[in-house]
């Protein structure tokens, strides 16, 4: 957090939408780290405009995601489809993920803009996933702008006992972070998993219904 707010102090609001917009790629940048921190120095030191901050984190963060969404349409859902028999990701199953971006996609994207681990693969999950384009743009900006709101305005307002106190329980610094996100992440597919697997027969006879024919490679 001390580094970022010295990049931030330094070249300021760039800091910030270059931390969010690669994160949004999917690189694993803090980029939840530089909105707080930026949203922490316009409250304390007025060298930024918090209306800047918010603007700039959402609008980064959406511009990522489109980046990312166009990375996970080229070549991830070509991948999965090449590919991807051989960890038992067969047709119907591509199939069904695209159905649930389909039907729930807004959520998942939403939802996922709240997530540490989630936040920088979600644009790639949905453009691998083939999810309409223009319900991937609202809900990316709805996500973003509900994301940078909350915490820029938190920070901003309560200073760094919300920046420590979002690092805690967000972050958890250093190797029990990983341990941490990583834990939750295998519990999230092992739930997953399990629900699948058990309707995974009506699921898929719903995904075809939804999505009649053959896949192909665009």
């Amino acid at each position: 957090m001390h580094s970022v707010a010295h990049l931030i102090h330094a070249y300021g609001l760039l800091v910030v939408a270059g931390f969010i917009g690669i994160e949004a790629l999917g690189v694993p940048l803090p980029g939840e780290t530089a909105l707080i921190v930026g949203a922490v120095i316009a409250g304390r030191t007025h060298e930024l405009s918090i209306v800047g901050v918010i603007v700039v984190a959402a609008l980064a963060s959406v511009a990522g995601r489109i980046i990312g969404y166009a990375i996970g349409a080229r070549f991830g859902y070509w991948l999965l489809l090449r590919y991807g028999a051989y960890v038992r990701i067969t047709e119907p199953r591509i199939k069904l993920g695209e159905f649930l971006f389909l039907r729930h996609g807004g959520a998942i994207i939403i939802g996922a803009q709240f997530v540490p681990f989630l936040r920088p693969i979600a644009g790639i999950l949905a453009g691998a996933n083939r999810m309409p384009w223009h319900n991937f743009l609202i809900a990316s900006a709805i996500g973003a702008s509900l994301w940078a709101l909350f915490f820029g305005i938190g920070a901003y307002w309560f200073g760094r006992e919300f920046a420590h106190l979002a690092e805690s329980w967000w972050f958890l610094r250093g190797p029990s972070g990983w341990i941490v996100f990583g834990a939750a992440a295998v519990i999230v597919l092992i739930v997953l998993a399990l629900f699948v697997a058990r309707h995974e027969a009506q699921l898929v006879a719903k995904a075809e219904r939804a999505l009649p024919g053959p896949l192909r490679v665009p």
